[in-house]
């Protein structure tokens, strides 16, 4: 890589929203360094640096300069780096659903599935209710698709990467289901091919792992809380 082409991940290894950034790098082919950070103990210098706001990943680094913010970065890069793989529609209509789309996971459907799994006990049904009403507009809006970008993953399939890959993992390790392949055989279906790209596999972390951390850190609710039905 050339030296006015240098690209930077700061990243941690089972988060979602770095794993983005590095998925859209892999589909467009652009090389990049990647360090990981240790967001909840001894922020690294270079952290603290490029994002001296937030204090936590993921960011870019780019010749110099710094991105936060997942969504963002991911519309950086689709901005700077023009190949053929486009992330984003160029119908300015679409490409605000798009953001709309995306902003839908990260605000209402992420958040309710975790106070879902984790939340405090009197929280959990109405976030479950939430969660599986925010997934049900995104089976809709799929329908019979591939993936949200059309043939091609796209800008919201990236910013669901939760739902396609973690959302199992974190169901089996909490006791908690949401999202069956009987009531949202759509989503399913998206989820088993955006895991099956090539270029999406190199970057997601080993389940095991991400299983083991989550017991770790929250324990199973499943003796605590049966599994829920909407």
């Amino acid at each position: 890589m050339n030296q006015e082409e240098q690209v930077t991940v700061l990243g941690l290894w089972g988060s979602p929203f770095s794993k983005r950034v590095e998925m859209v790098l892999k589909l467009k082919g652009i090389p990049y360094e990647y360090n990981e950070e240790d967001v909840y103990g001894n922020k690294s210098p270079m952290l603290l640096k490029y994002n001296p706001i937030h204090k936590k990943d993921p960011v870019l680094v780019h010749n110099g300069r710094s991105i936060a913010e997942s969504l963002v970065i991911v519309e950086y890069i689709e901005d700077t780096w023009k190949t053929s793989q486009t992330i984003l529609p160029q119908d300015p209509y679409e490409r605000a659903m798009a953001r709309f789309w995306a902003k839908h996971v990260d605000e209402k459907v992420m958040v309710a599935m975790w106070k879902a799994c984790w939340g405090p006990k009197s929280e959990r049904e109405k976030e479950t209710k939430e969660a599986y009403e925010g997934l049900k507009y995104l089976e809709k809006e799929l329908g019979d698709r591939h993936f949200f970008g059309g043939e091609t993953i796209g800008f919201v399939d990236i910013a669901a990467d939760f739902i396609g890959y973690w959302l199992g993992i974190v169901q089996e390790a909490s006791g908690v289901t949401i999202m069956t392949a009987e009531e949202f055989p759509n989503l399913q279906r998206r989820s088993k091919d955006f895991i099956g790209n090539d270029f999406i596999k190199e970057v997601l972390p080993p389940k095991q792992k991400i299983a083991a951390l989550l017991k770790a850190q929250f324990g199973s609710v499943t003796s605590k809380l049966n599994v829920i039905k909407v």
